[in-house]
């Protein structure tokens, strides 16, 4: 899927690491929650509250997950993230994502 329909958009930009990651939050009308963000080069780590599935939608990447080793990502690939952890990314490549919230 190219784009979204029927969405709502938060104005108000999330901006994360001095300005090298950014998103804007959508909704959609079953009340789901996704974020379309933005990440400049280098390493940042993210703490979830929900479940998250993270779309590479362009980029390269590796990601650090709770109990795992290091991974490459490229575009075209995702990954899941659990509830109540922290992740953290090197991000090789300006990178597109999106982040869709699992409840």
């Amino acid at each position: 899927m190219s784009e979204f329909n029927n969405v709502s958009v938060i104005k108000k930009a999330n901006v994360y690491f001095g300005g090298n990651v950014s998103s804007r939050t959508i909704k959609f009308a079953d009340g789901s929650t996704k974020t379309l963000g933005f990440m400049l080069p280098g390493e940042y780590t993210f703490n979830t509250a929900d479940k998250e599935l993270m779309e590479i939608t362009a980029g390269d990447l590796d990601v650090l997950l709770p109990n795992s080793e290091w991974q490459a990502i490229k575009g075209g690939e995702s990954f899941n993230v659990p509830a109540n952890a922290a992740f953290t990314v090197k991000i090789k490549t300006p990178t597109d994502y999106i982040c869709s919230f699992i409840k």
